[in-house]
């Protein structure tokens, strides 16, 4: 049960990492001599806001940057909900509210990075048009099924004597 437990607590952390990375990082697109995230477009000199990103027009953009954001949150906080009860729940019973904030937190990396993955050329310009997706967008997906086992992983984990 303890090995258990420890590797589901090392899965959640894992995921709450890479969601930590794949939000921060300058790598979700990268052309011949720039790279775009979700905030900034940075060529090989300067760094600077995506043009007309706060605008109607790139709405899709500011969902990507509130599912991101809300995925690590609610993936941190999944995981002190852990914590706490292991400790306050009684022996038997499920661990179903950290389950449903893991859940939660899968399917806003999900719909973050369909959303990037639909609209990748709306906000790119010039050279950065023609380029691929970076890793912190492939990361982005590694931690969708990482954050839906660990929810579903504690749906069926009970504490047991």
């Amino acid at each position: 049960m303890l090995v258990i437990l420890a590797f589901i607590i090392l899965f959640h952390i894992t995921s709450a990492i890479l969601l930590f990375i794949a939000s921060i990082k300058n790598v979700w697109w990268v052309g011949e001599d720039c790279t775009v995230d979700l905030w900034y477009h940075c060529n090989s000199t300067d760094c600077y806001d995506i043009p007309n990103s706060a605008t109607s027009n790139a709405a899709y953009l500011q969902t990507v940057q509130a599912a991101m954001i809300l995925a690590t949150i609610l993936c941190c906080v999944g995981f002190f909900v852990f914590i706490l009860q292991l400790f306050r729940l009684k022996q038997g019973e499920r661990f179903v509210f950290t389950a449903i904030i893991q859940l939660l937190s899968a399917f806003c990396v999900m719909t973050g990075a369909s959303i990037y993955a639909a609209e990748k050329l709306g906000f790119k310009e010039g050279a950065c048009k023609g380029g691929n997706f970076g890793y912190a967008f492939v990361l982005a997906w590694v931690a969708f099924p990482m954050t839906l086992l660990s929810g579903l992983m504690y749906l069926v984990l009970r504490k047991r004597k």
